[in-house]
């Protein structure tokens, strides 16, 4: 962990083929991440365009979707043995790989799906990424009964959070010794809103943050067993805030931040250390009370957020397919 004291662990969101031999190795051997996080717009990026895979695309044959499957297995169990010391002695040492995202909507294709990466990778430090819709609340059910280790991912709203908790704590009534996470995304808020916040003299770069919070609490009065929250797409496009701002202000016990590799070196560097959470339900509401009386419907930015995260994993796995097709 990166803040041994308050348990608070900084994971990677990047996954391809050289940086796992190369920068995530030395971020290991630094005690700076202990976890790694994929999702289908980094495979799109690394495998189009990084010459790393060209030699084992060459002898890849059968359709699109197998010759993807072959390329992000292969990385995912690269990423998942660099990363097996950290898992043994109890510190992390995860990596995530997302389901198909097009079976957003279809709980027995999710289940199946996963079970069938899980025996291909045949790793024991390997989340299974679910987009927290009500099918895949049913998947992450099902799969924390059976043992598999989850990454409930695409959280935007409180709604979504407690959905999913729910579908966990029935998981894991079955006695189950998974490991789960739950994916809170956070500057997506900030870009969507800020120009509209700055029009009315409102603070900026607030929404995403407690909204985090107010789901970090959530997950904390839960108190699942091997459950924690992840703060998820972190990285600063656009804006004035500094590049590490959303790692500094969601500094938290017994929590999780993935981000990628340029923002975890600038936390390190010149970043907060100090907890910044948990903050009062009470200040929580408050905040979210004078959004609402400025005409800011909260119901509404969560599902266009969550509709357009779907729709940007679906793009750009079609794109990967297109390309390998």
């Amino acid at each position: 962990m990166f803040l041994e004291d308050i348990e608070f662990s900084l994971w990677v969101d990047f996954i391809e083929r050289e940086f796992i031999h190369t920068t995530l190795k030395n971020l290991i051997e630094q005690n700076i991440v202990n976890g790694a996080t994929s999702n289908p717009a980094i495979f799109k990026n690394a495998i189009l365009n990084s010459p790393a895979y060209k030699e084992q695309l060459a002898k890849l044959s059968g359709d699109a979707k197998a010759k993807y499957e072959a390329l992000a297995i292969e990385d995912i169990k690269m990423a998942a043995d660099v990363l097996k010391p950290l898992y043994d002695k109890g510190d992390d040492g995860f990596v995530s790989i997302e389901v198909d995202p097009r079976l957003a909507y279809d709980a027995f294709g999710t289940v199946e799906e996963a079970k069938r990466l899980l025996a291909k990778i045949g790793r024991d430090n390997v989340m299974i990424k679910v987009p927290v819709t009500p099918a895949g609340c049913e998947a992450i059910e099902e799969l924390i009964r059976d043992g598999v280790n989850v990454n409930a991912t695409l959280i935007f709203s409180p709604k979504q959070a407690d959905e999913c908790l729910d579908a966990m704590e029935r998981g894991f009534k079955s006695g189950s010794q998974s490991h789960a996470v739950l994916s809170i995304f956070v500057s997506r808020f900030d870009r969507k809103l800020d120009p509209y916040l700055a029009q009315k003299g409102l603070p900026v770069g607030r929404v995403g943050i407690m909204n985090a919070a107010k789901i970090y609490n959530m997950i904390k009065k839960r108190n699942l067993p091997h459950t924690k929250a992840l703060f998820a797409s972190t990285g600063v496009k656009g804006g004035n805030y500094p590049s590490h701002y959303y790692i500094s202000e969601l500094v938290a016990p017994r929590a999780i931040n993935t981000a990628p590799v340029e923002t975890i070196e600038a936390f390190v560097k010149e970043g907060d250390k100090r907890a910044r959470l948990p903050i009062s339900n009470e200040e929580i509401e408050k905040f979210f009370i004078q959004l609402k009386a400025n005409g800011i419907d909260m119901k509404k930015v969560y599902d266009e957020l969550l509709h357009e995260g779907l729709d940007a994993f679906v793009q750009a796995f079609e794109e990967i397919l297109k390309e390998l097709s």
